[in-house]
């Protein structure tokens, strides 16, 4: 036979109702300590200050210092003497620098050795390739028309370039790649000066700079008939295969 417990017996089934009422007593006295407030006590003698009325002020004693008196001032003089200011005083007469018309200027004669020479200064003119009246010559360009003359300077350049080309070693392991804009100019006795460059590395730009920089000297180019300032401007183009 199968022995059934009495609900009344059962001690769990209220437990969910005591564990609350723990709680929130729990939560109460928490919440009493934190609140609760202590102030510290200032055990401080207190001073009585006693203030009379009745004050005899002691007024001390001084002595009248007996100064001599001042001395008097000097007396008039009895006598007024009057002096006579008889020094003559020279006028300086300043002439008028003002000119009208019956003013008459003589025109100083011009000497020879008063003529000063004025040396006509060279401008330095700096002519674009591109409109320039007269090229300058690459060594082994030969003819008379400039047409001619600019095609052979642009093929020798490029010669030139890919002649003295070395693609930098670091660029290759970083495989950096691009083009390199260079401008330079041919100065008037025909050497390249003023190397400016513009690419996507550093490392390009170097090399391109020494590739220009090794051009060799040409003939200078000509703007009416006078040796000038040539600029020239050329793509160099590094590409991996």
């Amino acid at each position: 036979m199968e022995l059934k417990k009495n609900p009344k017996a059962d001690l769990n089934k209220k437990s969910g109702l005591f564990f609350v009422i723990g709680l929130v007593l729990v939560l109460i006295l928490v919440w009493r300590a934190l609140e609760l407030r202590s102030y510290p006590k200032d055990d401080l003698p207190v001073q009585i200050v006693t203030v009379v009325d009745n004050l005899e002020e002691i007024v001390p004693s001084t002595e009248t210092l007996k100064l001599p008196p001042p001395p008097a001032p000097p007396a008039a003089p009895e006598i007024i003497e009057i002096v006579e200011n008889v020094a003559e005083i020279e006028e300086t007469v300043i002439q008028s620098t003002e000119i009208n018309q019956e003013t008459v200027v003589e025109e100083a004669p011009l000497k020879v050795e008063d003529v000063v020479v004025v040396e006509e200064e060279e401008e330095d003119v700096e002519v674009p390739f591109a409109v320039i009246e007269n090229v300058p010559v690459f060594p082994g360009c030969t003819g008379r028309n400039n047409d001619v003359l600019k095609a052979c300077f642009q093929k020798k350049i490029q010669e030139h370039i890919q002649k003295h080309f070395t693609y930098p070693d670091v660029a290759v392991e970083l495989g950096i790649e691009g083009r390199v804009y260079v401008q330079f100019i041919i100065d008037n006795t025909g050497d390249i000066i003023q190397i400016k460059t513009r690419g996507p590395d550093k490392l390009l730009e170097i090399e391109a700079n020494r590739i220009i920089a090794a051009l060799p000297q040409m003939r200078p180019g000509k703007q009416r008939g006078r040796s000038v300032k040539v600029s020239y401007i050329i793509p160099i183009t590094f590409r991996l295969q």
